[in-house]
């Protein structure tokens, strides 16, 4: 059997809108004609996948089954469809690392592609390889490394950074335990922080303290801020990781490039 993936997509949609009418908007399609969709994807299935009732719409034992698959599958066919027929190769990187050594070594052995680069976040910085975007990232762990292999870059160390005015501003350095009782600015815990710059304008205006790798904190220096190394935490670790259900030649001699020593000056 052949799955239909414009079904599967969605079979997607209204499994995460529990509502067909909501799903059906989001699609840009008719309610009926999602309905019959869905009605006919469960026929081919062979399975019931949503359980309907006045009370609303969920997913059935089997629809919870095919949703664990499904999104996977749609990424990397929608990746494919992102990689045919281009001849690029694109570099996701966080906040405070430098890609442009390794990416300058690639440009030069294949002077006729374009290679691009993607800064990505906390958020995303997974997503993007599964979904196509990235060729290749530099992750900051810990991420979930589900469909990824990886080959380890490097550790830095982890500082606080704080305002200018606090209490361990000037430290040459500080132990976890000198954080306890200050309010931890963290892009998953504290609302409406998304990306590193707002995790510092967040700790300039309202105080707290953010703990960020040495690099990153670095790279956004500012004179209302300062950050201050913290012993007795593990560093963070950096690698570079790609789909491993990719196995292409360009993957390889990147990673290769990147995991050869550095040029002594």
């Amino acid at each position: 059997m052949d799955l239909d993936l414009r079904k599967l997509r969605y079979f997607v949609a209204v499994a995460e809108h529990l509502n067909f009418g909501r799903a059906a908007e989001a699609l840009h399609i008719a309610q009926p004609v999602l309905s019959r969709q869905i009605r006919a994807l469960e026929a081919e299935l062979g399975a019931q996948l949503f359980d309907r009732s006045s009370a609303g719409t969920v997913l059935a034992p089997a629809g919870v089954r095919l949703l664990d698959d499904a999104r996977p599958l749609l990424a990397q066919a929608s990746a494919l469809l992102r990689r045919v027929g281009t001849d690029s190769f694109t570099v996701g990187f966080m906040p405070g690392l430098i890609v442009t050594p390794a990416v300058r070594v690639l440009a030069a052995r294949h002077p006729g592609m374009r290679i691009d680069v993607l800064r990505t976040t906390w958020d995303d910085q997974v997503e993007v390889i599964h979904d196509g975007r990235a060729d290749v990232g530099y992750v900051r762990l810990p991420v979930p490394l589900d469909g990824l292999r990886c080959v380890p870059l490097f550790t830095e160390p982890r500082v606080a950074v704080v305002p200018a005015s606090h209490r361990l501003a000037g430290k040459e350095s500080v132990l976890e335990s000198d954080l306890a009782g200050e309010r931890l600015v963290r892009h998953d815990t504290t609302p409406g922080i998304r990306s590193v710059e707002e995790k510092l304008e967040h700790v300039a205006m309202h105080g707290g303290v953010a703990v960020l790798p040495l690099s990153t904190a670095v790279f956004y220096s500012r004179e209302d801020l300062t950050h201050v190394p913290i012993s007795d935490i593990a560093p963070n670790e950096v690698v570079l990781a790609w789909a491993a259900h990719r196995h292409t030649p360009l993957i390889a001699e990147f990673a290769e490039i990147v995991s050869e020593p550095a040029p002594r000056a």
